[in-house]
């Protein structure tokens, strides 16, 4: 299991003069995480932190009846337990293959606490996870299926590395796209068979959509301001 521990992993790990959040991790050696695998599990103890480096990590809960809500899609550059809660409020699984560093909270927390670069950094870290809970929370109790999917292909193509020029490349399954929008997978299908058939956008393979406008796009999603809004899901540490 990815959480047993070790020596390597247990030791402080050394940071030396970092001057941004991303630039503490680079100490840490790279881990890869095949698709599927878990990065960390809800309810176990909170010992450390990780870095997105390459790859889609989703983080989702467990309901009633086993049934799935995923909270989050995390990019490269994202951070996972940020918020340093004593045990872990989700389980973090890799869409596709991906690539992790990790470092132990005591020693993020220490960090932090001493350096007056990274404290202002983390704050601004956290306040955009709460606006990111807030948006999400608006999503699903206020906007219907079409302005959901619209917004989350909106929210993609902010991503430069899955956006170039009209196809926009989108790691996750549509499973993983109805359990993070509050949806059921017919109501995706059917949604982005309607979309295609009003030549918004066109489903090109498995994992890749053609669009036509992004401006239309962000009308649709019941946000005008959404095509020029850059705030991501999660902040990106580069």
């Amino acid at each position: 299991m990815l959480m047993q521990k070790t020596a390597s992993f247990e030791r402080n790990t050394i940071v030396g003069e970092a001057v941004s959040l991303s630039e503490m991790f680079q100490y840490s050696p790279t881990e890869t995480i095949a698709a599927g695998k878990t990065i960390c599990w809800e309810g176990d103890a909170a010992n450390h932190l990780f870095q997105v480096v390459e790859g889609v990590v989703r983080l989702q809960r467990i309901i009633g009846e086993g049934r799935r809500v995923i909270t989050a899609f995390l990019f490269p550059g994202d951070l996972i337990g940020a918020a340093l809660q004593a045990t872990y409020l989700f389980t973090a699984e890799a869409v596709n293959e991906c690539k992790i560093r990790r470092m132990s909270c005591k020693t993020f927390h220490e960090e932090v606490s001493r350096s007056e670069n990274l404290r202002p950094e983390y704050i601004a870290l956290l306040s955009q996870e709460m606006a990111s809970a807030h948006e999400q929370m608006v999503l699903l109790s206020k906007k219907n299926a079409e302005e959901r999917l619209c917004s989350f292909v909106v929210r993609l193509s902010e991503r430069p590395h899955l956006a170039k020029d009209d196809m926009l490349s989108v790691p996750m399954n549509r499973q993983d796209i109805a359990d993070y929008l509050g949806l059921t997978i017919e109501t995706v299908s059917r949604t982005i068979s309607k979309l295609a058939s009003r030549k918004i956008l066109t489903p090109v393979g498995r994992h890749d959509l053609k669009v036509a406008s992004y401006e239309r796009l962000s009308r649709l999603s019941g946000n005008t301001d959404d095509i020029f809004d850059k705030t991501c899901d999660r902040v990106s540490l580069h």
